[in-house]
């Protein structure tokens, strides 16, 4: 039994399935063995007897034990389930490279069980046993499953030719693409193609979280520190835009995004312009990442409700660039939100390219890397950002443009933060800041922040920092949300 079976009670799947309960929404799928279809536990189909259900832990348990994803309730719609709570070295491996294989920034080509094994320093041999151990397939089924979805995905809900789908979602080829797609599937990509898909932010898709999911409170968090020309918050829409710059296989794409929850089916309506349809995998996932869609609330509530009762909805709020949000980071540090947003809104206005974008909100793209690497001193002190912010900044941008290191979900969190540590000006709190936001590590804690010793009741101690590290020890290893929970109650 794998550890992600283990966990499993296949009665209470059951119930979960019958009661199409959204909370338990890709955290287990069910294959029907009288059909050969796996679904999602919110499947709208008539309910199948018990007998004929088998259940799994991951999309790809089902695909290699030979069952089809439904075309009603589309596996690749659900968000993702990791078990952060297993602390033994194996599985965190695992857990890593499974990370690895879901961040397509991790990657300038298509990865590989070799390349894997080499970016986590171990053997071919040992990543496949320790990963077939934690998932129940092997490193190459669980990356064929997400090639497959996210192509299944792109067809049933954009206008891209095939040829673009094929590209986006990890073949070198239209025919390797075909091939994996009727072997696997039964079915000619072609017959997954729906008419839809376009809006009036170009190409729009569907993405699903599981509640609660207090949207209130995240729009809120966005709309305090927007940037205006690059950013806008429609809270009462329960809407968001922004910019977006992204790179790809040495090329750049730029364009715009917006975001709307649709709390009815827990799920964010997402388009895209079509200057990022060339990158809408990469785009989806960010937007993932940016709204926490991937969060599992039920097991992160099982350890933070009692200390944090209010905060169950609570999601922590990441990034669309690792880069761009360290340098806001850094732009925040030991200053006020409202003073950080004004020096990030100048540093906009000044090096920022203009886009031309359909909405009024939206002109700018935030300074590339490279641009601001060569910024000067004189020029930065110019909007009121200090010398010792200045440096960070530079230092920040020339360690992203030259690829020494990487902020998105895929990077080795340790070494990232120990990096990010050795550049000038970077302390503890901005580099567990960086790591809860942009590096997605549930278990971040700026022990030293301020509001957050407030909040935890301890700024009267002689080691305030210490005291609040050990408080913390309890609420491993969801601390990222226990610290967006103290802020929020505070």
């Amino acid at each position: 039994m794998t550890t992600h079976e283990a966990h499993l009670q296949p009665d209470a799947c059951y119930l979960a399935m019958k009661a199409r309960d959204a909370r338990f929404d890709g955290r287990f799928f069910t294959g029907v063995t009288t059909t050969g279809i796996y679904c999602r536990p919110v499947c709208r189909v008539r309910l199948p007897k018990r007998e004929n259900c088998r259940f799994f832990g991951h999309a790809a348990q089902a695909e290699s034990a030979g069952f089809r994803p439904c075309l009603r309730c589309r596996p690749e719609l659900a968000p993702q389930s990791l078990a952060w709570s297993i602390q033994d070295a194996g599985s965190i491996l695992a857990q890593q490279a499974a990370r690895l294989l879901e961040e397509p920034d991790a990657w300038s080509e298509s990865p590989s069980v070799e390349s894997l094994a080499a970016r986590m320093g171990v053997s071919d041999r040992h990543l496949r046993r320790i990963f077939e151990a934690q998932f129940g397939v092997s490193p190459l089924q669980y990356l064929q499953t997400r090639r497959l979805l996210t192509a299944k995905q792109l067809l049933a809900d954009t206008d891209l030719p095939i040829t673009e789908v094929a590209l986006a979602s990890g073949y070198a080829s239209v025919r390797r693409f075909n091939a994996a797609f009727v072997g696997h599937y039964g079915l000619n990509p072609t017959q997954l193609r729906r008419v839809g898909g376009r809006g009036s932010s170009g190409t729009q898709v569907r993405l699903g979280y599981r509640p609660p999911y207090d949207i209130a409170s995240m729009l809120g968090f966005l709309a305090t520190r927007r940037i205006e020309g690059m950013e806008y918050v429609d809270e009462a829409a329960g809407e968001l835009g922004r910019t977006l710059a992204i790179e790809s296989a040495g090329a750049q794409h730029s364009g715009w995004m917006t975001a709307r929850f649709d709390p009815e089916t827990t799920q964010v309506v997402l388009g895209v312009s079509d200057g990022l349809r060339g990158v809408l995998p990469q785009a989806i996932r960010r937007v993932r990442a940016l709204l926490d869609l991937d969060a599992d609330p039920q097991a992160i509530n099982s350890v933070l409700h009692a200390r944090f009762p209010n905060g169950d909805g609570l999601r922590v709020p990441g990034a669309v660039s690792g880069y761009e949000l360290a340098v806001r980071a850094v732009l925040g540090q030991q200053i006020t939100v409202a003073a950080a947003r004004t020096l990030a809104q100048r540093l906009v206005d000044r090096f920022g390219e203009p886009i031309e974008t359909p909405s009024p909100h939206l002109r700018r793209l935030f300074p590339a890397p490279a641009v601001m690497a060569a910024a000067t001193g004189d020029e930065l002190g110019q909007l009121g950002i200090v010398r010792q912010r200045q440096a960070a900044i530079v230092a920040i941008a020339r360690a992203v443009a030259e690829k020494r290191i990487a902020l998105h979900g895929g990077a080795d969190v340790q070494a990232t933060v120990a990096a990010l540590k050795e550049l000038p000006g970077i302390g503890d709190w901005t580099a567990q800041y960086i790591a809860m936001r942009a590096l997605r590590w549930p278990d971040a804690f700026p022990a030293g922040d301020i509001a957050l010793q407030k909040a935890l009741g301890v700024t009267g101690a002689k080691n305030p920092a210490r005291e609040a590290e050990a408080a913390s020890q309890a609420w491993k290893p969801w601390r990222s949300y226990a610290v967006l929970r103290a802020w929020h109650g505070a």
